[in-house]
C-alpha cells in the first residue's frame, strides 16, 4: 500500500475488537475501535475513516441503525457489514441501504483481508474515474461552452484569436445555442476581463424604456426621472456591453446606437453635452439581419458596424456527438444535493435524446434532463421519463398503405409527410419555424404541404 489506511472497528465483542485491531494493524492498516453504533458515530465526528467494519447485533445502537445514520450524515468511507448467524437477511438488507459488502462471521484472516483489499481497489478506481471525468471535463469545456465537435472547435479558435481586440462581434444562431455563453468567453479570454461584462435583452424592454436604460438619464429628463441615472454603457465602461437579441431594436435607437459606435461617446436621455466611453460591444440575435435590412427592419450601415467579426453558433441537431457530454453535465447540475453517480442514463432514452431535433437546443436539453432527474425514482432514466415531445421521436414510423410493394419512394414520401406533420405539431403550426426545423426553405416547405394536402 501506498499510504496507511485507517479503519474504524464497531463491536460490542471486545475480544473480537482486539483480535481485529491486531490483525490489521500486522497488515499494514491503522485501526480505531467502537463499542456500538453510538460510540462509532461520535468517533466519525472527529475522523475520517477509510473503511468501516460495523457488526450487526449490538446494544444501544445496532449496526443497520449505524449505517442508516451514517448515510444521513453523508459519511463516503466504504461500510463492510459483519454478520454473526441467522443475520444473513439483515447483512443483505443493509447492502441494498447503502453498505459496500459483508462478511459472516466467524471468518478467517485471509477473508477479511481480501474484502478490504477489493474495497481498497473500488475506491482507486472511484478516484481514477473521477479524474479522467474530470479531465475531459476541462478538455471539453471552454469557459462553460461544452463541446467536441470540429464546428465549435473551430468557434473556440475564432474567440481566442478575436477576445483581446476591441473588435464588435455578431454572433448568429438559433434561441438557445448558447449566444451569451459566448459572449462571456469573448469577454473572459481578453484584457477586459476583470472589467465589467453587462448584458441586455434588447426585445424585453419595452422601447420607451431600453434608452433609458442604455444611455441613463438626468433628473426631470421624464415623468417619474426624480435623479439622475447611469445607462449601461456607463455601467461597462472598460469592459464589455453584450446587446442581446440586437434584431428587436426599434429603427429610432438603432440611429443612436449606431453614432455611439462611430463616436464611443453617449448622451443621456435629457442632458445636452456627451461623455467618452470605452465599451467593447458584443452583440447577439437569432433572426436573420440580412433578410431584415431588405424589408427595411434593419438599418444596413449599423449592421456593417455590427458585424466586424462574426460568430455564427449551430444548432444542436448539428451537434449530435455533443449531446452525451451535455447530458453529462447537466445531470450533474440537476442532482447538486445528490450524487450524480447513482443515476444513470438507460440507452433507450439517449437513443431519444440522440434522435430528437431539439428546436429549442441546449436550453430545452437542459430542461429536458432536470425534468429527467426529477421523475426518476429507481436512479436509472428511462424513455418513460424524458418528456413527452422528446421520447415521442423513439415510436416506430407508421406502416405505409402500400408497404407490401417495398417502394424506396414511396417510403421516402411517407416518412417525409410523417416528419412535415411533426414539426407542424411541435410549433403550433407556425410554418416558418417548421421549414427551420425541417431544414427546408419555406418556399419547398410550402410546395410540400401543397402536394401532400396538408393543411
Amino acid at each position: 500500500m501506498t499510504a496507511q489506511k485507517h479503519i474504524l472497528i464497531i463491536d460490542d465483542e471486545e475480544n473480537l475488537r482486539h483480535m481485529l485491531s491486531v490483525m490489521l494493524s500486522r497488515q499494514g492498516y491503522r485501526a480505531d475501535c467502537a463499542a456500538n453504533g453510538v460510540e462509532g458515530l461520535a468517533a466519525l465526528r472527529g475522523t475520517v475513516y477509510d473503511f468501516i467494519l460495523c457488526d450487526i447485533r449490538m446494544p444501544e445502537m445496532d449496526g443497520k441503525a449505524f449505517l442508516q445514520a451514517a448515510l444521513r450524515d453523508q459519511v463516503g468511507s466504504p461500510i463492510i457489514m459483519m454478520s454473526a448467524y441467522g443475520t444473513v437477511d439483515t447483512a443483505v438488507e443493509c447492502m441494498k441501504l447503502g453498505a459496500y459488502d459483508y462478511i459472516s462471521k466467524p471468518f478467517k484472516k485471509d477473508e477479511i483481508v481480501m474484502v478490504l483489499r477489493k474495497a481498497e481497489e473500488r475506491e482507486r478506481l472511484k478516484d481514477e474515474n473521477s479524474r479522467l471525468r474530470a479531465a475531459a471535463a476541462g478538455r471539453f469545456n471552454h469557459g462553460g461552452i461544452i463541446s467536441r465537435t470540429a464546428r465549435m472547435e473551430e468557434i473556440f479558435g475564432k474567440i481566442r484569436k478575436v477576445a483581446g481586440l476591441k473588435t464588435t462581434v455578431l454572433i448568429l444562431g438559433e434561441s438557445g445555442t448558447g449566444k451569451e455563453l459566448v459572449a462571456r468567453a469573448v469577454h473572459c479570454n481578453g484584457g477586459r476581463a476583470s472589467k465589467s461584462f453587462v448584458a441586455v435583452n434588447c426585445g424585453a424592454i419595452p422601447e420607451n424604456l431600453l434608452e433609458s436604460e442604455l444611455f441613463g438619464h438626468v433628473r426631470g429628463a421624464f415623468t417619474n426621472a426624480t435623479g439622475d441615472k447611469a445607462g449601461l454603457f456607463e455601467q461597462a465602461d472598460g469592459g464589455t456591453l453584450f446587446l442581446d437579441e440586437i434584431g428587436e431594436m426599434s429603427l429610432a435607437l438603432q440611429v443612436k446606437l449606431l453614432r455611439v459606435l462611430q463616436e464611443e461617446e453617449i448622451r443621456r436621455v435629457g442632458a445636452t453635452v456627451s461623455s467618452k466611453i470605452d465599451v467593447r460591444i458584443v452583440s447577439a440575435t437569432s433572426r436573420d439581419l440580412e433578410a431584415d435590412i431588405q424589408t427595411g427592419r434593419f438599418r444596413e450601415d449599423l449592421y456593417f458596424r455590427l458585424n466586424v467579426f462574426c460568430l455564427r453558433l449551430p444548432p444542436l441537431r448539428e451537434r449530435v456527438e455533443d449531446i452525451p457530454l451535455l447530458v453529462e453535465h447537466f445531470l450533474r447540475s440537476a442532482l447538486r444535493d445528490r450524487d450524480p453517480g447513482q443515476m444513470r442514463i438507460e440507452p433507450d432514452a439517449m437513443r431519444s435524446l440522440m434522435s430528437y431535433v431539439w428546436p429549442g437546443n441546449i436550453r430545452e436539453l437542459e430542461n429536458a434532463i432536470e425534468h429527467a432527474a426529477i421523475v426518476c425514482e429507481d436512479g436509472s432514466i428511462t424513455n418513460a421519463c424524458l418528456p413527452p415531445a422528446v421520447r415521442s421521436v423513439g415510436a416506430p414510423w407508421p406502416l405505409m398503405e402500400h408497404d407490401e410493394e417495398l417502394s424506396i419512394k414511396k417510403a421516402e414520401a411517407a416518412m417525409e409527410r410523417e416528419l412535415i406533420r411533426k414539426a407542424l405539431a411541435r410549433t403550433g403550426g407556425n410554418r416558418t419555424h417548421a421549414a427551420k426545423i425541417l431544414e427546408i426553405s419555406h418556399r419547398s416547405l410550402l410546395y410540400k404541404l401543397k402536394e401532400y394536402g396538408i393543411d
